[in-house]
């Protein structure tokens, strides 16, 4: 199992040792917020070095801009007399050195204030793309993203590529070249996956998968929904070991 949380790989100590005491084998992951023409793009890193000082001022950096659109998104929240207490949200997740905040925790607050009925609401209503208090991210290119999780030592794979629906992006990065696509996913259909599996063959791609689990039982991405066969994690880390052996 792999812990992928978005631009922190604060949490992966902890997961490493949770998975030793059942007999886990563990994979060191975290995934990278990159941006392309105004849209998230986010990457995927595998067998990334946690401890590796340059990627983990990279991430610093990244945290840094959720900080300041979280705070930008309480503001325009505020201006519809929804109020948020961005303050004591950024200052619980502080108590956690290298958490990484962003809409998902602003939902979740969203609901303890009894503004909506669910983090899915708190979305569908304010937060997503095209919604009042929504702010657009900055970031990465999406080929630098990779370049960063390569220089860690890691695989990069695009993440949810069916959901993300960026034909353009998926070609330049096969091309850059990425390592990997997410082929799956909860969220992914059969056809996708199928589609999916034929890029990844056509482009010589590895393919990763996994649940997306935030941790929220109201969505419906349970952990351990979305596996990946024993056969592509046994090539990822073949790659992964002809990488190292070649450095």
């Amino acid at each position: 199992m792999s812990v992928t949380d978005h631009d922190t790989v604060a949490g992966l100590a902890d997961a490493r040792r949770a998975a030793a005491t059942q007999g886990i084998e563990f994979v060191d992951g975290v995934e990278v917020t990159a941006v392309a023409d105004g849209r998230d793009v986010h990457v995927l890193g595998y067998f990334v070095d946690p401890a590796d000082d340059t990627f983990n001022a990279f991430l610093t950096t990244q945290r840094a801009r959720r900080v300041e659109r979280l705070r930008e998104m309480g503001a325009r929240l505020g201006e519809l007399s929804v109020r948020i207490d961005v303050d004591r949200l950024l200052a619980r997740a502080a108590r956690k050195p290298g958490a990484s905040v962003g809409r998902p925790a602003l939902a979740r607050a969203l609901v303890r204030a009894n503004h909506v009925g669910s983090v899915q609401e708190a979305f569908d209503r304010f937060l997503a793309a095209g919604r009042p208090a929504f702010v657009p991210r900055i970031g990465v290119p999406p080929h630098e993203a990779v370049d960063v999780i390569h220089a860690a030592g890691g695989l990069a794979s695009m993440a949810h590529p069916a959901v993300t629906n960026n034909p353009a992006v998926m070609a330049a990065l096969a091309s850059h070249p990425i390592d990997a696509i997410e082929v799956f996913h909860s969220d992914h259909s059969p056809d996708a996956r199928r589609q999916l599996q034929q890029f990844a063959s056509e482009h010589r791609l590895l393919i990763t998968g996994g649940s997306d689990f935030h941790g929220d039982s109201s969505r419906d991405r349970p952990l351990g929904r979305s596996v990946l066969p024993r056969e592509d994690y046994d090539r990822l880390a073949a790659r992964k070991a002809a990488r190292a052996d070649s450095r």
